[in-house]
C-alpha cells in the first residue's frame, strides 16, 4: 500500500507542472478571446512575453494602462482562480483625450466576455498608490512607456511600480523602441523609447535589470515614420497612402525588458 502511494504520489508530481503550464495556452487560445485581438498574436507573442516575465497562476499582478483589454483578456482568467488581477487605468486627469478613451476602453470591456468583471484600479497622478506596499507579486506595462514620458510622469510611474512590488518581485516592460541615438523630444514625438532610457528610469526607481529578450523585436521597423508608431498597424494613421508598405513592416519594433526589486 505504500508503494502505491509514493506511485500516485510520483504521478501526480509529473502531470502538475503540465497542467499549470497548459492554463496559459488555455487562456491564449480561448475562443472568448476578441478575435481582432487574437489575430495580433503573431506580433505581440503572449505566450512567449509572459512566460519570459516568469507569470505564474497564483500570483497578483497589476497590469498599468490595460488600455482596450488585449492583455487583459489573457491575463484575467489566467490568474482568476489562483491568483489576483489588477488593471490600473486612466486617471480622468491625465489629459484632454483621457475622458474619451476611459468611455470607450469601458465599453469595450463590458462587451468582452471575459472582462466585463474586470477589477480595475486608477493610476492616479498624484500619491494615491497602487496597492498595498509591498503586497504585489508582478507589475506588467504593454506600449505605454511613451504617453508617461510625454506627461512626464514616467519616473512616478515606476516608482508606484516599484512600491507596490514585494521584494523580488518583477518589473515587466514591453515598448516601441526607438534608435539609440533618439532623443527625448524625438521620443515623444514618435511613440518610440529607448532602452537605454527605459533601463535608466527604471534603475532610478529601484529596479535591477535581470533579463532583455527579443521576442517582440521587428527588425522590418526602422521606426522612422511619418507618423511615428502610429503610422504602423494596429493604428494605420496615413490611411490609405501605402498601406500595403506599412502592412509589410507589421507592428513595431518593441523591447522586452525584464526587472527585480531587490530583496
Amino acid at each position: 500500500m505504500k508503494n502505491l502511494f509514493i506511485s500516485l504520489g510520483f504521478v501526480i508530481l509529473m502531470f502538475a507542472k503540465p497542467i499549470l503550464a497548459d492554463s496559459l495556452d488555455t487562456a491564449i487560445v480561448s475562443s472568448d478571446r476578441t478575435h481582432e485581438y487574437m489575430a495580433r498574436d503573431k506580433y505581440r507573442h503572449p505566450r512567449e512575453t509572459l512566460n519570459f516575465f516568469g507569470i505564474k497562476s497564483n500570483m497578483s499582478v497589476i497590469e498599468l494602462w490595460p488600455s482596450r483589454g488585449w492583455y487583459s483578456e489573457i491575463l484575467e482568467p489566467f490568474l482568476g482562480v489562483e491568483g489576483e488581477f489588477v488593471g490600473a487605468g486612466f486617471d480622468p486627469n491625465y489629459a484632454s483625450w483621457t475622458p474619451k478613451a476611459i468611455k470607450r476602453n469601458a465599453k469595450l470591456r463590458a462587451n468582452s466576455k471575459t472582462l466585463s468583471a474586470m477589477k480595475m484600479t486608477i493610476l492616479s497622478l498624484d500619491n494615491i498608490p497602487l496597492a498595498e506596499k509591498e503586497s504585489i507579486d508582478m507589475v506588467l506595462t504593454f506600449r505605454n512607456l511613451h504617453n508617461w514620458l510625454k506627461a512626464e510622469i514616467l519616473m512616478d510611474v515606476f516608482n508606484k511600480s516599484y512600491d507596490v512590488l514585494k521584494p523580488g518581485g518583477i518589473f515587466g516592460v514591453v515598448e516601441h523602441r526607438a534608435l539609440p541615438n533618439s532623443s527625448i523630444d524625438n521620443m515623444k514625438k514618435s511613440g518610440y523609447v529607448t532602452e537605454k532610457l527605459a533601463i535608466e528610469y527604471a534603475q532610478n526607481a529601484g529596479f535591477i535589470l535581470i533579463a532583455k529578450s527579443e521576442i517582440n523585436a521587428n527588425s522590418k521597423d526602422g521606426t522612422l515614420h511619418p507618423k511615428g508608431v502610429w503610422t504602423l498597424p494596429p493604428t494605420l494613421r496615413m490611411g490609405d497612402e501605402d498601406k500595403d508598405k506599412y502592412l509589410e513592416i507589421g507592428e513595431s519594433d518593441r523591447m522586452t525588458l525584464k526587472f527585480r526589486k531587490p530583496n
